[in-house]
């Protein structure tokens, strides 16, 4: 079993704390399924009003739901559809603070209010995307997709099998 200790100071140290722990969970493992399953449980766990935070990997060209914490989700979305598939599309991270708002969005779970997606890029190809989604409005800001983006760094050489 893992403990950490994790900050409930500033944005900045809580992401921190979890770039860390993150690291320490997947450092020596090969399985990117468990890493993935890891990662998404550590960010479900310490970051505070989310209703889904999980994976979508790039598989034959569409992205297909990977581990993730919450509601079941859509299994597959294409590239440009929906928030996902415009970080897919873009290789930008999308952070948006009002999904009804957004022109495609795909509502697999109407409780959703903001979703910030990031995409996960190892030597330029696309592996899939980080999806966290809240039932809140504007719950995700500047310090958040800087917080994941780290996040994905660490994660993304350890899932390199997918491309």
């Amino acid at each position: 079993m893992y403990q950490f200790d994790i900050s409930n100071g500033s944005k900045a140290e809580l992401y921190r704390d979890l770039a860390a722990a993150l690291d320490a969970l997947t450092a020596d493992e090969p399985d990117e399924i468990a890493n993935m399953a890891n990662a998404a449980a550590l960010i479900w766990q310490y970051l505070p009003d989310l209703n889904w935070a999980g994976f979508y990997r790039m598989v034959d060209g569409e992205l297909v739901l990977g581990p993730f914490q919450g509601k079941p989700a859509c299994i597959r979305i294409a590239p440009g559809s929906g928030v996902c598939g415009a970080a897919a599309e873009t290789r930008e991270t999308q952070l948006v603070e009002d999904v009804h708002a957004f022109p495609g969005h795909i509502a697999c779970d109407a409780d959703s209010r903001s979703e910030l997606v990031v995409p996960i890029v190892v030597q330029g190809a696309l592996i899939g995307v980080l999806d966290l989604d809240s039932p809140h409005a504007a719950r995700f800001d500047a310090g958040d997709a800087a917080g994941c983006e780290a996040l994905m760094r660490i994660l993304g050489p350890r899932l390199a099998q997918f491309d």
